[in-house]
């Protein structure tokens, strides 16, 4: 199976690579050798950086990002986050990291997302992100559509 690389992940694809149920957004890449450290695995602090690479395109997709569509949306900000390292990456692994949202309130989210390379997880992810407003004032307030969009795509629970 040939991987595209930076591309949303289709389910059945996500579910050739092991990854079930599937996530609702998926991208795979591949190690470099800049993420290396001396110990010749990556470093730990790249995991934070892919992680957050697909993040940021879920914020997009999702409609949320501040440069969507040209629109100004919200400042996303993490609330607080926990990672676990479960397997190292070595040079040259494919690798693919998830993001789904599994709860939300009325201006904040919790997100979850796992790193699979090679049928098994190699790290997860997981965080609380706070909406504001563009000039940081105060709060934002996730729109009922993408509220609607948690529940149906994502599995998400709303929290009160």
């Amino acid at each position: 199976m040939t991987l595209a690389y930076h591309t949303p992940l289709p389910a059945d694809m996500q579910a050739q690579l092991g990854i079930t149920p599937p996530a609702p957004l998926a991208m795979a890449d591949q190690v470099r050798f800049s993420e290396l450290d001396v110990l010749q695995h990556v470093n730990n602090a790249v995991y934070m950086q892919w992680f957050e690479r697909v993040r940021v395109k879920y914020t997009k997709i999702w409609g949320l990002s501040r440069s969507f569509g040209g629109v100004e949306g919200p400042r996303i900000v993490i609330r607080s986050g926990t990672i676990h390292y479960r397997q190292e990456m070595l040079l040259d692994e494919d690798y693919v990291v998830t993001c789904g949202c599994t709860a939300f309130r009325n201006t904040s989210f919790s997100m979850y997302q796992e790193l699979w390379s090679g049928g098994t997880i190699r790290a997860t992810f997981q965080c609380v992100l706070v909406l504001l407003h563009p000039d940081g004032s105060g709060r934002y307030a996730i729109p009922d559509d993408l509220k609607q969009r948690f529940i149906e795509v994502d599995g998400a629970q709303k929290e009160t």
